[in-house]
This record gives C-alpha cells, sequence and structure tokens, in this order.
C-alpha cells in the first residue's frame, strides 16, 4: 500500500484541522493529568486530555446503513439526520471507526452480495466526498498515518457472512475492495452448530487475508470453535456482559474467558438494551469485562446509526469524554483507558496483519468448495 502521506495534503491547513494527538501506537504511555482533578469538570478535563492521546477506535457503526435514505450528506459540516458525523467525533475524540455493511434478515445469494457490494461502494464514495474529515485505512500503519494527520480511519467492515455464499473467490474480491471483518454466523457453515469443515476453512482464508473474525451474535459454538481455529485474533464487535443484562449478544462469564485465553477483544457496545439506560449501566458492563477477559480484551463501540436507543449522555459520536470520565471517577488507571480507547484495537489489527503475511509465505489461495468438505 502507498504511502499514506505520499496522498495527504501536508499544507499548514491541515495542521489546523483539529488538536494533533499527543502520542501514537508504540510509543510510552505517558500520565496526561496530575492527581486532585476528581471533580466532575476535573474528571471531563482528565478525560479531554486522555482522549487526545488515545483516541477511541470504535469497533462498529452503521452508518452505511442509514446514509442509504439520505440524499445528499455533509459529514464534514455536520449532519443532524444521523449519530455520526465528523464533528462530533472531533468532540468524542474517536479516530478510527469500523463501518459495518448491514444485511437485513434473511437476504442471501447473489441478493446479499449484492447489498454487500452496494455498501462498500457508498462507503468508498462518502469518504472520498470528505477528504478533510475522512480517510479508508486497513493497517496499523495507515490507521497511524490517517490520525496523525488529522482525519479519522475507516475500516469497512463488518459484513455479514451471507454475503459470501459458499465461495471463498467472493471472499478475497471483498477484501481486495476493502473488507476487513466478517461476522460469522447466519450460514449453513457458521450457525447455531459451530463451524463445519467449510466454516474453518473460510476462517482460515479469512487468516490468510487479514480480515478479522466478529463473533457478536453468533453461537456459543461458533465462538468456540473460532477461537480454537483462528490463528488471528477474533472479537466481538459488539457484546457485552451477559452476567449484567441477558441480551443474546452479549457474552456470559465462560466465553469472555474464551476470548482472554486467545487475546481476543470484546467491545462493549453504548445501546440501552444490551448495555443499560445510562453511563453508569456502561461502565459497570467495562468493569466486569474488564475484570473477567482482562485489560488487554476489552474495547468500545459507539453501535450508532443501527437504529437502536443509547444511553443518557450517550446519544451520539461525541459522549466518549463523558464515559471516560466516568471510568476515571472509578479509579480506572490511564493506562488502562488507553488500552480500553486505542491501544487493543491496534493491537489485534497488528497481529492480524502479522498472522496474514506469513500465512501468505506459506499457504496458496484456497480452492475448498462446500460440497467438498460439507457434501
Amino acid at each position: 500500500m502507498a504511502d499514506l502521506k505520499d496522498e495527504l495534503d501536508t499544507s499548514p491547513e491541515v495542521g489546523e484541522i483539529d488538536d494533533l494527538p499527543a502520542a501514537l501506537p508504540g510509543e510510552p504511555y505517558e500520565p496526561v493529568a496530575g492527581p486532585g482533578q476528581d471533580t466532575d469538570a476535573g474528571l471531563l478535563e482528565r478525560a479531554h486530555a486522555l482522549l487526545a492521546a488515545h483516541p477511541v477506535a470504535d469497533g462498529y457503526s452503521g452508518l452505511p446503513w442509514a446514509l442509504r435514505r439520505l440524499p445528499r450528506v455533509d459529514l464534514e459540516l455536520g449532519e443532524s439526520a444521523v449519530d455520526t458525523d465528523v464533528p462530533r467525533m472531533r468532540e468524542g475524540h474517536v479516530a478510527a471507526l469500523f463501518w459495518a455493511l448491514h444485511l437485513p434478515e434473511g437476504l442471501a445469494g447473489e441478493r446479499a452480495v449484492g447489498a454487500t457490494l452496494e455498501q462498500l461502494d457508498l462507503v468508498k464514495t462518502v469518504v472520498r466526498a470528505h477528504p478533510e474529515g475522512l480517510r479508508l485505512a486497513d493497517t496499523p500503519g495507515p490507521i497511524t498515518d490517517v490520525r496523525h494527520f488529522g482525519r479519522v480511519a475507516v475500516l469497512p467492515g463488518p459484513a455479514g457472512a451471507a454475503a459470501l455464499g459458499d465461495s471463498l473467490g467472493i471472499l478475497r474480491s471483498l477484501h481486495g475492495l476493502g473488507l476487513r471483518a466478517l461476522t460469522l454466523s447466519g450460514t449453513s457453515w457458521a450457525s447455531e452448530a459451530g463451524l463445519t469443515r467449510f466454516g474453518d476453512e473460510v476462517l482460515r482464508e479469512m487468516n490468510r487475508l487479514g480480515v478479522l473474525a466478529e463473533l457478536s451474535g453468533a453461537s456459543a459454538d461458533t465462538l468456540r470453535r473460532a477461537c480454537a481455529v483462528s490463528r488471528s485474533p477474533v472479537l466481538c464487535a459488539r457484546s457485552a456482559a451477559h452476567a449484567l443484562r441477558p441480551h443474546p449478544a452479549n457474552l456470559p462469564d465462560d466465553l469472555l474467558a474464551e476470548l482472554r485465553a486467545v487475546g481476543g477483544l470484546c467491545m462493549v457496545p453504548l445501546t440501552a438494551e444490551q448495555t443499560g439506560p445510562s453511563v453508569r449501566d456502561v461502565a459497570d458492563h467495562l468493569d466486569h469485562v474488564r475484570e473477567v477477559a482482562g485489560t488487554e480484551c476489552v474495547g468500545l463501540s459507539g453501535t450508532y446509526d443501527v437504529g437502536a436507543a443509547h444511553p443518557q449522555d450517550l446519544s451520539d459520536a461525541s459522549g466518549f469524554p463523558r464515559l471516560v470520565a466516568e471510568l476515571l471517577r472509578r479509579g480506572w488507571p490511564e493506562a488502562d483507558i488507553a488500552l480500553l480507547t486505542w491501544g487493543n484495537v491496534q493491537r489485534v489489527l497488528r497481529e492480524a496483519d502479522f498472522t496474514a503475511r506469513e500465512a501468505q509465505r506459506r499457504r496458496e489461495p484456497s480452492t475448498a468448495k462446500i460440497a467438498e468438505l460439507d457434501g
């Protein structure tokens, strides 16, 4: 991939877009505020300072599907018809965002492929139309470059597994068009019964390409099998703690422990249905996931623009500092928050990229057919 710096405008105006972060991945963590700032205003000030240095990598946005119904959008100026635009992402210190390629329930076959391709095309069109605020990115290096130049890095995905049908060639084509994550559920090879032999082969090919396996809403058997087969970290992009709120997509403690064992990532969604109606409820889930799965296995998903209700004070992408202020109130170390917001996603992307490069040296593209393996 060409160096992003060759593409970006490096005129003085670029630096004036927004305050640039004080630290980049790989640099040593430095505290951003001194002790004693425990008032509401002081905690919020600390939260903003911490997020300026270690911004949010948001694991799930429904923006592509939401934008389909809008004839014209200006995400750089601001767009009241959606929950996510560039001004609110800057206010919330969002520096990277997965744009989900949603499929309506029951869509399969050529229609599922077509809907996914249309959304990939829409993502690229929207990003091209907003060059001062958004840039496409995939691996950790370009994502860091995008962040350094004051833009938000857009990562296409997750897409629904139905978009593949039973073709690994379609998987490779979608990856070539920018797909970076795939949800493993809702197909004959990734179902309530778990992954079939062909499902295992899909996952191995995803590892070879660098496409992340996303498992929110997948069956427990599928999650366990994916953890056993995948050589890259898996992620649950919209899962909170089932012990606190028994939503079908939330993870019980035994599955959180599975994620911990393989270095996976549970990204807690900011939706009232899954986490509760308040910032404190979301923080309770983050406390629980961090305790069970570990500090390095917890992340955040705004889950905006999916038609869901959100907790109070977290109604759009600008709300992340209020959540971080609550975590600081609870005594979360700043180093742990830096992993939650940015570092853990970067680790998963780096490991997936390394696994893909190594796998491509050893393994040719798979030509397996579902009839051969599952017939």
